[in-house]
């Protein structure tokens, strides 16, 4: 049988859109910088007033602290009338900052929410965006199911909310609306990352999501994930990144522009808490 050099051209071309979902490319680190032992579980990254806000997660006080490039502590903010059950990520839009409470990590959870923070009012509770999955049925403690997330970011008119998929190693994505209230949500795209996906950003001006990851080998990735239009989810791809570092929990991103990104990494084994820069 022969083959047109057409038909050849098109056949390489849906193999390389096919493989796309697994790619990997190269990337460095920039710059390491040690952060302060009260933030040892760092697992949210947001930009504040030209410095950096984290939180602990699950079980910490309800504090977003806030530190400096060079990692040096400047601040801490008291959540009041709030609990830390199990922050696993923050976001920001031009009001509020957005505290994702939905940690779920055996499943079990029934009440999961999104704290509205207002940083003009002494950071106090604006609101919740309590939550729960509409296909959940199960809330037996199990390691397997497909109802954590540990990763938000806002857009221009709601909050996504990526899982971490412990079952199938996909991510879901949710839209909710970024008003109090309950909503019960039903993933509206999943992609197959063959990872757990563990922190969000995303930059309107670029269009553009950032995720961090990692995989049962304990390997670390960056996935990011170009011109997003939320009204053409069939069309969304990614790029995998792999970080070289080891002995490292990433869980926070935070888009510097469309090849150099800020993460950062929880105390492992004998390695502090750290900032990384990286370049993709």
């Amino acid at each position: 049988m022969t083959i047109s050099i057409k038909s050849f051209y098109c056949l390489i071309t849906i193999l390389i859109l096919s493989f796309y979902h697994n790619l990997l490319v190269a990337q460095t680190i920039e710059k390491v910088v040690e952060l302060p032992a009260e933030i040892h579980e760092t697992s949210g990254l947001e930009y504040f007033e030209g410095n950096f806000l984290t939180h602990n997660d699950r079980g910490g006080k309800p504090i977003l602290y806030l530190f400096s490039e060079a990692g040096e502590l400047i601040e801490n903010h008291l959540i009041l009338n709030a609990e830390n059950k199990d922050w696993e990520d923050l976001t920001k839009d031009e009001n509020l900052i957005y505290i994702s409470d939905t940690g779920n990590n055996f499943g079990n959870r029934k009440k999961l929410k999104i704290l509205m923070v207002d940083p003009d009012k002494n950071f106090e509770v604006a609101g919740e965006i309590k939550v729960n999955y509409k296909n959940q049925k199960n809330f037996k403690k199990r390691k397997k199911h497909d109802y954590d997330a540990e990763a938000i970011a806002a857009v221009p008119k709601s909050l996504v909310l990526f899982s971490k998929n412990r079952k199938t190693f996909t991510t879901e994505l949710y839209f909710i609306p970024k008003k109090k209230g309950n909503y019960s949500l039903k993933f509206k795209k999943s992609l197959p990352v063959n990872s757990l996906i563990t922190g969000a950003d995303y930059n309107e001006r670029l269009k553009l999501f950032a995720l961090v990851a990692y995989n049962k080998e304990g390997d670390q990735f960056i996935y990011t994930l170009p011109n997003f239009n939320s009204k053409k989810l069939e069309e969304l791809q990614f790029v995998k990144h792999k970080i070289p570092v080891d002995l490292a929990q990433i869980e926070a991103i935070k888009i510097i522009d469309k090849n150099n990104f800020w993460v950062t990494s929880e105390a492992k084994g004998k390695n502090p808490p750290r900032l990384f820069k990286i370049k993709i």
